[in-house]
């Protein structure tokens, strides 16, 4: 399996390099083998590889004998929820996130709609190293299921939040501008803000998966968004990444609030209407503790990943979960990111404070927050260097429950390897983005001569 990306999330490649047909077999067969017999949700993303992929996985669930309900074009929280049917044994989605477009993922899922654990992943990945599969006769072979509906039940499913008041998020009649980056937002969101009353000019629409930027939702690949706000003079400008699980903001002024503050914003608004403990990852904004302080409430932080984050939430009864990317988590309606859900409480937040989003971003604690990287080929080991990192940094105050993140007076910075991508990952929050970035700079010096040793 070289050349693949192997993590609790799944496996993930670049497609005919690492990613081919018959490693989404092997998987989705031993997948089959651990969490069947039973019926198996399967969704994909707008990539030009999903559709290749998806029958690959088709055959391998049903070779094992597992039913294929299979959802089409969809995003990763419609997939999730689901999932989440007492009918269904699991689900497998096709998608590479944030990656670039030459990229796929095989992402798997409990019969809980959400990711599943390590040890779960171990067993999978033991299968197929082990050539180990549950194969069904052939008068047991699984069927495939058409579901039409994933889309409109997730919708329905936000419009019967409790926090959500439809009518008066209609009543203000918001203008956005939305950019869904030719992914699998083009699929949802046109009937999602239709039923929420907005007036919406949408760029790059089509789920065609020729992604006409980075598709990480980041503040430097929003320039079109920010212009197209300024242009048509809306209240709001969202982006969000190919799966749709992540969302990014833009001010009506067209400034790009960072993704950070997504979850930042949604905390405000929650707290305010419900008291309770919120959930996030080692590298989140410290303005989630100013805010779920404000409130009375207590911030919880896990490793990086929606599986960590999901199950503290789970086990602490959480009123809202999620991680700094722009993923938000609302435990009423499940444990997965969900960037339909972040639009419909920014709205509601909107309508109930009848403030601009610009006043209300800047009501938030503000800090400047750098995130960097350091690319590595696929043989060097990441982990190792952040190991000889932590060792060097011995008697520095941190904590290591995911990487090392260094704790400064007023700052603080985050190494860590990534699960998704032969890179570590250096992230670091300060007063200033100067501040910042010089402690990104140095780190990144640091563990270049590491890699050396």
């Amino acid at each position: 399996m070289k050349n693949l990306m192997i993590s609790v999330s799944g496996v993930r490649g670049i497609v005919g390099e690492g990613l081919t047909p018959e490693v989404a077999l092997r998987f989705s067969q031993a997948y089959a083998s651990e969490f069947g017999p039973g019926k198996i949700v399967v969704a994909r993303d707008s990539r030009v590889t999903g559709p290749m992929l998806m029958h690959a996985v088709w055959s391998g669930l049903m070779a094992v004998g597992c039913d294929v309900v299979d959802i089409g074009l969809a995003t990763t929280p419609t997939a999730e929820l689901v999932v989440e049917r007492p009918d269904m044994a699991g689900g497998l989605i096709l998608t590479a996130s944030h990656n670039p477009r030459q990229w796929n993922a095989l992402k798997m899922l409990g019969s809980d709609g959400m990711f599943i654990s390590a040890e779960k992943g171990e067993k999978i990945v033991q299968r197929i190293q082990d050539n180990s599969y549950d194969f069904a006769d052939w008068d047991k072979m699984g069927h495939l299921i058409p579901f039409n509906t994933a889309a409109q039940d997730h919708i329905s499913s936000i419009l019967d939040l409790s926090l959500v008041d439809t009518k008066k998020i209609k009543e203000k009649k918001f203008k956005l501008v939305v950019d869904c980056c030719n992914g699998a937002g083009g699929v949802i969101l046109p009937e999602f803000l239709h039923t929420l009353g907005c007036d919406v000019v949408f760029l790059n629409r089509e789920p065609n998966g020729w992604f006409p930027r980075e598709p990480e939702p980041v503040p430097a690949n929003l320039g079109d968004l920010c212009q197209a706000v300024k242009k048509h003079q809306a209240d709001l400008g969202c982006a969000v990444d190919p799966d749709v699980d992540r969302l990014a903001l833009v001010s009506e002024e067209g400034v790009p609030l960072g993704e950070e503050y997504t979850l930042a914003l949604v905390s405000a608004f929650v707290m305010s209407r419900q008291k309770g403990d919120v959930v996030v990852n080692a590298s989140t904004t410290r303005a989630i503790d100013d805010v779920v302080k404000e409130y009375g409430g207590r911030v919880h932080r896990t490793p990086v990943g929606e599986y960590h984050v999901a199950t503290k939430a789970k086990q602490i009864g959480a009123v809202l979960a999620g991680e700094g990317n722009g993923g938000v988590m609302l435990p009423e309606l499940h444990l997965g990111r969900d960037a339909l859900v972040g639009i419909a409480l920014i709205l509601q937040y909107l309508a109930d404070q009848n403030k601009p989003v610009s006043e209300l971003s800047q009501a938030i604690p503000q800090y400047a927050m750098v995130k960097d990287k350091l690319t590595l080929d696929f043989e060097v080991d990441a982990k190792a260097i952040v190991s000889l990192f932590d060792k060097a940094h011995s008697k520095d105050e941190k904590t290591t429950i995911d990487g090392v993140k260094l704790l400064f007076r007023d700052s603080w910075v985050h190494v860590r390897a990534s699960n998704t991508e032969p890179i570590i990952r250096v992230i670091a929050e300060a007063p200033s983005e100067d501040q910042a970035r010089d402690i990104v700079n140095d780190m990144k010096k640091e563990m270049q001569m590491l890699s050396k040793q």
